[in-house]
């Protein structure tokens, strides 16, 4: 055993060995954990500009979400499509090719961070502008999604180190220093919002610098306590074929969360063209929403770090009973979500607006409800789509975030016209389900084909 391996033996997790539900569990809990965390502070944080600064403010936070989530998913997707490959190589026992795919990401996401984040910056107004931005609330609009984009090169860094940690089987400490930054954040918008009286700017200079410290913990963590994931010598090498297989696994992932995310915008233009009191009911609806998701999307991350691993090891036995147990946890927690969100959704609107804004209170409940009847096939997705993520099929799991784009593309055009609000709550149901006619039997299609390999082999 290496030195670098006797160093970082501690805070590494071989998920090849022992019962697969456990390891899943094991690495996904403090996924979940985390993620549900950041969630809870970007909840205080609607609270915080919903109820002190207005709904206009709050609607100005949300106006611009769908788009965050196209730029920010590609930049999200992108990095956990560069841990697929570390993740891998790790599973193989092979360190020096992996700790060559760690130096070689590096330089994508630098490159990545400048471009994205000057386009985004130059063509902010033309974006908010896009989306049919109400004029009242443009501004502000204008401002809060300015700060977002210039965060954007510390989303990059935070993503492709917590990626790399991840990829030995460590999800404790991107989850510890999710705790860390979170409280940060939370304590700068009460300082930047309640006592400075910064209103929308100072929500996103607090998310900014929150997001910042994130990426120097990370950064510091690596360096001090996973020395194996430091390359030396000509492992810093620029390696075009290592470079390929990156961007192989990394674009397709970033691509499929921004295919995805224009069906989104599509959907968020149709609703902001309602009025002002729609996007403050989607903006309420979602901040919750994702509260609930973040639990089934973790599942799905850690299926990714799992048949990472296991296709690296050649442990194609290992994969199918891992996915049918993730399934089985998926299902438990979507009995659970139904006996919270189905009685209390009214409630949890309430955290963002007054009891007087009833019609914002009734619009996101009702959104919340009928999404919640649809989690399982929402599981189902986010399952099998980043099972074959991990196994190195990005292009095919692209796929299905093309299935969701045009969904929400129909229902923006059609269904949102036809029922206003209750298109917009069945837009995502309609996507989740169109993503799994297609994730269902490409996962069969490909099981068998590995097999049929494992076979020969």
């Amino acid at each position: 055993m290496s030195s670098h391996t006797q160093q970082s033996s501690l805070h590494i997790e071989n998920m090849t060995e022992g019962a697969p539900a456990r390891a899943i569990l094991k690495f996904a809990v403090p996924l979940i954990l985390g993620y549900l965390l950041q969630q809870m502070y970007l909840i205080i944080d609607a609270a915080i500009v919903g109820r002190w600064i207005g709904v206009n403010a709050l609607a100005a936070v949300g106006a611009s979400s769908s788009i965050m989530f196209l730029i920010m998913g590609f930049c999200n997707g992108a990095c956990a499509g560069f841990a697929i490959p570390v993740a891998q190589a790790f599973g193989a026992g092979d360190y020096h090719k992996m700790r060559c795919y760690v130096s070689n990401a590096l330089r994508i996401a630098v490159v990545f961070s400048v471009v994205i984040t000057l386009l985004s910056c130059l063509l902010c107004e033309k974006i908010l502008q896009l989306v049919n931005t109400p004029n009242d609330i443009f501004h502000d609009a204008y401002v809060f999604l300015f700060l977002q984009f210039c965060a954007i090169p510390f989303t990059i860094t935070y993503n492709l180190y917590a990626g790399q940690i991840r990829a030995l089987g460590n999800s404790k400490q991107p989850f510890y220093f999710l705790i860390v930054s979170s409280l940060v954040n939370i304590l700068l918008d009460v300082v930047l919002i309640l006592l400075l009286g910064m209103g929308v700017e100072g929500a996103g200079i607090a998310t900014l610098l929150s997001q910042a410290f994130a990426s120097w913990l990370c950064y510091r963590f690596i360096r001090r306590h996973m020395p194996m994931l430091v390359p030396q010598g000509d492992e810093r090498q620029f390696d075009n074929k290592r470079i390929s297989i990156l961007l192989n696994n990394g674009v397709p992932m970033g691509l499929q969360f921004s295919i995805t995310g224009i069906g989104i915008i599509m959907l968020q233009s149709a609703n902001n063209a309602l009025g002002t009191v729609y996007v403050a009911s989607f903006t309420a609806a979602l901040r919750i929403k994702y509260l609930f998701t973040c639990v089934l999307e973790n599942i799905g991350v850690a299926m990714a770090t799992y048949c990472g691993q296991n296709i690296g090891a050649g442990r194609i036995d290992r994969i199918k009973s891992g996915v049918k147990d993730a399934m089985l946890v998926m299902l438990a927690y979507f009995v659970l979500t139904v006996a919270v969100i189905y009685p209390f959704a009214d409630e949890m609107m309430m955290l963002f607006v007054n009891n007087g804004e009833q019609e914002v209170i009734a619009n996101a409940a009702l959104l919340m409800r009928i999404a919640n009847w649809f989690y399982p096939s929402l599981g189902i997705l986010v399952i099998l789509r980043y099972s074959i993520q991990g196994l190195g099929y990005s292009n095919l799991s692209m796929m299905s975030g093309v299935m969701e784009m045009l969904a929400r593309c129909g229902v923006s055009l059609w269904l949102v016209p036809a029922l206003t609000w209750t298109g917009v709550c069945y837009a995502d149901p309609v996507a989740w389900v169109m993503a799994d006619l297609f994730l269902i039997p490409a996962f069969w299609w490909l099981m068998k084909r590995l097999k049929g390999k494992n076979i020969k082999r």
